[in-house]
């Protein structure tokens, strides 16, 4: 960081920012920085300007003037360039020039601004302990939650408080979805569709709906919450493509909604990591949280919770959040890029999620023979799982692809507290008996 530290001294001088990637984010970036000029240079004492872009194509239309700013062709370039003080990344991507180019920034000692939560789920240790080695700061509030600053708070913001539980609704394209299926009655595909024409989601979805973008997110605090390694290969992921109209009605009808969260905890087994639709109270703060917005909430042992609730996603948010962590480093705050120096990170030791505690939510087709509720019944009873009511209903038949709802009743269970082993060990026999159908829907229940 030598470069920029000279460069701090001099308060005549602008501070130069160089931008690999301008996508929405980038363009966003540059608009506000151009927009704001006057406040910036009020709260720093000096300007920030964009002095060098790079991105795949020149002449593409973004809404900003580039005319007067370097163009690099190559990223790598970019980031090794002395006529800059800072680069910001927005390129995207775990690896290729996104990584390459971080890496030949922070190897010259140029602080880094990171909005890329893939990359950091892989790479972010080693680019914390390169960071640290070349005396650089490494942002990246715009990674996890868009507009919402939990980077900060938990890197800055929360004292000698001990984190004691993570968790949040981390994917707005996710939290559209099941938003309106329980407003309008809308079936997941039609909702989907409908999140895809309006820019909430990708041509390819995979990534949101199956929960790896909020496995990223949820691996990146889990690191700061409790000052491990980051292990995204360690969190378990389930997605919401599996949800009906069936199981929005009945967690109504039970006073929850369902949602896609991320969650970690330090247990006695380790490290708890889970992403997966959950039910969560109507009357619990994070219910309220719909549409595209995010929330991260935060227990610890000084507040019972704390709750950061906004934008999770979009041009204006990210690229706010970007803005956030250049004005930080320009102003010289120093904080080890994952809360504590990387050399001091303990391994991530997995907790196995079949000792995950707590009640669940089971929907199953049960065969319209005798005997067959009752099979089910028992096998539960067999793996000591109490049964807090069974509930059946006309407008709860079975929609599932194979599943003929003239042969099946749809039967959902909702167990009074118990460990997920004992749960999977009584459907796995369940389905051995022959009496169900199609595949088991297990939701996990959460009392907020």
């Amino acid at each position: 960081m030598k470069e920029f530290a000279a460069n701090a001294q001099d308060t005549s001088r602008p501070i130069r920012i160089g931008i690999a990637g301008l996508g929405t984010v980038g363009a966003a970036l540059i608009h506000i920085l151009e927009a704001d000029r006057a406040a910036i240079t009020k709260k720093l004492g000096r300007p920030l300007v964009v002095s060098a872009v790079s991105a795949r194509s020149r002449s593409r239309d973004r809404g900003i003037d580039i005319t007067n700013i370097d163009w690099y062709d190559d990223p790598v370039a970019l980031a090794k360039s002395e006529d800059i003080d800072l680069f910001v990344e927005l390129i995207g991507g775990e690896d290729g020039p996104a990584y390459a180019s971080i890496t030949a920034a922070l190897e010259r000692g140029c602080p880094v601004v990171t909005a890329n939560k893939a990359l950091l789920a892989r790479h972010g240790v080693a680019l914390a302990h390169l960071a640290e080695n070349n005396d650089a700061q490494l942002g990246f509030e715009a990674a996890v939650a868009g507009g919402i600053p939990v980077i900060k708070t938990l890197r800055e913001g929360l004292g000698s408080a001990e984190i004691t539980r993570v968790y949040g609704i981390m994917n707005g394209t996710c939290n559209y979805i099941l938003t309106r299926m329980g407003n309008e009655g809308i079936d997941f595909e039609t909702c989907l569709k409908d999140a895809q024409e309006l820019g909430y989601a990708e041509a390819d979805p995979t990534f949101d709906i199956d929960g790896f973008d909020t496995a990223h997110k949820l691996a990146i605090l889990t690191s700061l919450c409790f000052e491990t390694e980051i292990a995204a290969e360690q969190v378990f992921v389930e997605g919401i493509s599996r949800i009906t109209q069936a199981d929005i009605k009945v967690a109504a009808d039970l006073g929850f909604k369902i949602k896609l969260l991320g969650m970690a905890r330090q247990t006695p087994d380790g490290i708890e990591q889970r992403v997966h639709p959950t039910l969560v109270p109507l009357k619990s703060s994070i219910a309220g949280v719909d549409g595209v917005l995010n929330a991260i909430a935060l227990e610890t042992n000084h507040v019972q919770e704390l709750l950061l609730a906004g934008p999770g996603a979009g041009g204006q948010a990210t690229a706010a959040s970007v803005l956030s962590d250049i004005l930080d480093i320009a102003r010289g705050t120093r904080v080890p890029p994952l809360g504590v120096p990387s050399v001091e990170l303990a391994k991530c030791e997995r907790a196995p999620m079949r000792v995950h505690e707590g009640g669940y939510y089971i929907r199953l087709n049960a065969k319209d023979v005798p005997g067959a509720l009752a099979a089910i019944a028992t096998r539960m009873g067999e793996s000591n799982i109490s049964l807090e009511s069974v509930i059946q209903r006309p407008d709860l038949r079975a929609t599932e692809p194979g599943v003929e709802p003239e042969s099946s009743r749809t039967v959902v269970l909702i167990t009074h507290e118990t460990i997920e082993s004992a749960v999977r060990e009584a459907l796995d026999r369940i389905d051995k008996d022959g009496f169900i159908v199609g595949q088991p829907q297990l939701i996990r229940i959460e009392e907020f």
